[in-house]
């Protein structure tokens, strides 16, 4: 195959993953839902807004199984099932008349086929560009963000015009499409033998492993980078989910004007995952990851102690949108730069669950405390600890080649120490 082919085939592939994402993307306006279906059934905006907590942790136990179904079926055909999955769990929602039936269908089964073609199709693209994967990860998962952003008009013009449940159909049947169409067009990575991808400088005189989940669950790096994962998604999704409620019983903003922050979050959490996915490629990852935390505590304590007014608020709400957007997109790649890429759609899966626990924990932590700034105190003490991790965490150690091919002569692990 020549180069020029090649390159052609990877444009497919990185159109196919974006077109997938973008149609993924758009199960995060589902805070547009909540008022026009309280309106429209009498349920309480609680019991309504839950949905979308369960749509989240139905995402993130998805990504447990995904890899495995994929190893199963493969990728085209697993991403196809899942985009014909989220589009009927969306369409069967138009005739959703009680809560049990909107959480089983527009939270369940649409949460998990979204997890199911987000997880793998990101993982498969990043292992198509090993050498850019802070990059290609902030492409992917901004796309995710784009589609969003694109559906919130969309769906907020379909709303008004043809009602809250045909509104569902509609959106279903196009999400159904793309993501379709998108799957059509990737195509799966192989993976070359570990230690032949260009690693960073911290890890390239050494063999990189391929851990397996269960040797990944052995060290101690997976539990501290999922509490890490655990705490950034927590402050995100909660800020995410209250936001304009916050505007208005905290900066005295106009219902109007605070409506306004969801948008914003959207820009920014979509900036976010290009540039800090980008930078991260240029960078230690985790030092950027440091950075993004201690930036997220200074706004959630900021949202806790200071007199907001318009401008406080807003860069607040810009600063966390912005640092999650970038957390969760160079999550995958810390991921693969610690354990390897064979494994990598299995192993970032089980950080990933960081994702489902972190979209209930931060309104249950709201309900036990009873109230936004107590929750964003505690938000921004867990960030500065998560902080102080992502800057002292190393990587597993590797052996040098030399090692593995004479067992008798002395290494060195990947601090320089002598083993």
């Amino acid at each position: 195959m020549s180069v020029g082919t090649k390159a052609n085939n990877r444009f497919l592939i990185v159109l196919g993953t974006i077109i997938m994402q973008m149609g993924l993307g758009t199960i995060y306006t589902w805070s547009l839902f909540n008022q026009p279906l309280v309106t429209k059934y009498g349920w309480e905006l609680g019991s309504v807004s839950t949905t979308f907590s369960i749509t989240s942790f139905a995402l993130a136990f998805a990504t447990l199984f995904a890899g495995k179904l994929q190893d199963k079926i493969g990728l085209r055909r697993l991403t196809a099932v899942a985009g014909v999955m989220l589009g009927l769990g969306l369409m069967y929602s138009s005739h959703a008349t009680t809560l049990p039936m909107l959480y089983l269908l527009a939270g369940g089964v649409a949460g998990y086929a979204d997890g199911t073609a987000y997880i793998t199709s990101l993982s498969n693209l990043i292992k198509w560009f090993p050498n850019r994967k802070g990059l290609i990860s902030g492409v992917s998962v901004g796309a995710y963000g784009t589609g969003s952003l694109i559906f919130k008009y969309v769906n907020a013009h379909l709303i008004g015009s043809v009602g809250v449940s045909r509104t569902f159909l509609y959106w279903g049947m196009i999400v159904m499409a793309m993501v379709v169409i998108g799957s059509l067009l990737v195509r799966e990575a192989s993976v070359a033998p570990a230690g032949t991808a260009k690693a960073s400088s911290l890890l390239a005189p050494l063999e990189k492993k391929d851990y397996t989940v269960g040797e990944m669950l052995r060290t101690k790096q997976a539990y501290l980078l999922f509490t890490i994962f655990f705490t950034a998604c927590m402050s995100g999704l909660y800020l995410i989910g209250i936001v304009k409620d916050i505007g208005v019983k905290l900066a005295g903003l106009d219902v109007q004007t605070a409506a306004n922050a969801v948008a914003m979050i959207a820009i920014f959490n979509t900036a976010g995952r290009l540039i800090l996915g980008a930078l991260s490629d240029k960078m230690s990852r985790l030092k950027l990851i440091g950075f993004t935390m201690a930036i997220t505590a200074v706004a959630a304590l900021t949202l806790s102690f200071a007199k907001l007014n318009f401008g406080l608020f807003f860069a607040s709400v810009a600063a966390i949108a912005f640092c999650f957007g970038g957390n969760i997109t160079v999550f995958p790649a810390i991921v693969s730069d610690f354990f390897g890429l064979k494994n990598h759609n299995k192993n970032y899966g089980i950080v990933y669950q960081g994702f489902g626990l972190g979209a209930l924990s931060g309104s249950i932590i709201a309900a036990f405390l009873g109230g936004f700034k107590p929750t964003f105190i505690t938000i921004g003490a867990l960030c500065l600890i998560s902080c102080l991790i992502a800057v002292m965490l190393k990587p597993p150690v590797q052996v040098r080649k030399e090692r593995k091919r004479n067992p008798e002569m002395p290494g060195r692990t990947a601090y320089g120490k002598i083993s």
